[in-house]
Parts: C-alpha cells; structure tokens; sequence
C-alpha cells in the first residue's frame, strides 16, 4: 500500500519519473523550498532505512516509511531531523457510490487531466473555490490527495463533498480502492467516510538544508 500511495502522489503532482533502489523509490520534488526529492520505503526495517540515508547527497531530502516515529529515530544517522508534528496515517477504503448532498450556495465541478481527477466546490455567490482535492488514477486503485476546505467555508461539510464526488468519479473509471496519507484533522474527517488506518507514516524525517523545512 506504500508503494502504491508513493505512486499516485507523484502522478498527482506530475514529478519526473521516479528512480528505483533495492530499498524502495526516490521522487525527485520541483519547486519547493523546504524539499528536494522523497525516499519512500515500502518496509520499514533498519538495514533498509541506513541504507537509504546513506544514498542521500543533498539537503532537503525526506524520508517516508511506515513505523512510528520514536521507532524509526533510532536508525537515522547524524544530521537528520524528525519532525514530529509532520507524522501522517496511510489509509484505504474499498470505494463505494455515495449521492452528493451539496449545500445551498454551492456547486461542484468535476474534471480529469490526464491520469488525475480535480473536484473544485464553487461558491455560488462569490465564484470563489470553497473547496478542492484530487487524485490519481492507477488503474483500480486511486490516491487521494490536496483535499482542503478554505477556512471561511469550513464546517458546512464541503470536505465530504469533494471526497464522495472523487469516490463517484474513480468508481465511473473502474477503481475499487482508494488509498491517501493523512493528517490527523484529516484523518478524523475520512474515518466519518468509512476509511480505515493501515498504519502510522512517518513524512517528517529529513535532512536539513539551509532554507530549513
């Protein structure tokens, strides 16, 4: 299942092609101060995580496997940083069709580029997006990802509007399962929607550079 998240994150944001390594993938990241390029490591097993830190040349690379983060510490060399508060959930869900209960003032808009799927809430009155999120489409899995509610449109249900009518469209293309990374707000947000946690993903491990993180 990490594999497959690792993979949908990086259709999702268009990245290079990703470069093999006996201990998982490396994701080179474009344009973002804080991070260069991801280490995913499918397996979270001390050999496999020294091994992967010490591929790592520049600053600003992260390292995301699933074990809890006081367990992973212990195995990092000198120089890298855990940032605790970064810790997410990998979950899934075997998809299923739900009706789209949107609120008045509001209208969904649903369109595919290529292998990712984009469902924007518009505010009716304003024609500012309230609401976002995408996904990737690999075949009969899909990865969620970018799923936010602004905040002067929060707690009105719009990030159970955006979920369901992803879930709707991936079911359209032949999807069964989704998969995403969350955070704890998130988190409690798709539990309401039937996902379950598969296990604690340690993101916030890395490597500092000079911009930090």
């Amino acid at each position: 299942m990490v594999r497959t998240w690792a993979d949908g994150w990086a259709v999702s944001r268009r990245t290079p092609a990703h470069v093999e390594w006996p201990w998982g993938v490396h994701i080179q990241v474009a344009d973002d101060p804080h991070e260069v390029g991801r280490h995913v490591l499918p397996r979270a097993e001390e050999e496999l995580v020294r091994a992967a830190t010490a591929c790592v040349t520049q600053p600003r690379t992260w390292l995301k496997t699933p074990i809890e983060p006081e367990d992973l510490e212990p195995w990092l060399p000198d120089g890298w940083v855990v940032a605790w508060q970064d810790t997410g959930h990998l979950m899934a869900v075997d998809l299923l069709a739900a009706r789209l209960d949107v609120p008045e003032g509001y209208a969904v808009r649903v369109e595919q580029v290529g292998a990712v799927v984009h469902v924007n809430v518009l505010h009716a009155a304003s024609g500012e997006r309230a609401a976002k999120g995408q996904l990737a489409v690999l075949g009969e899995s899909v990865v969620v990802d970018r799923v936010r509610t602004e905040d002067a449109h929060r707690r009105k249900g719009l990030g159970k509007v955006v979920m369901r009518a992803l879930a709707n469209r991936a079911l359209d293309g032949g999807a069964v399962v989704g998969v995403l990374g969350a955070t704890d707000s998130g988190r409690a947000l798709y539990e309401t929607l039937g996902w379950k946690k598969h296990a604690t993903l340690a993101e916030g491990v890395y490597r500092p550079g000079s911009t930090g993180a």
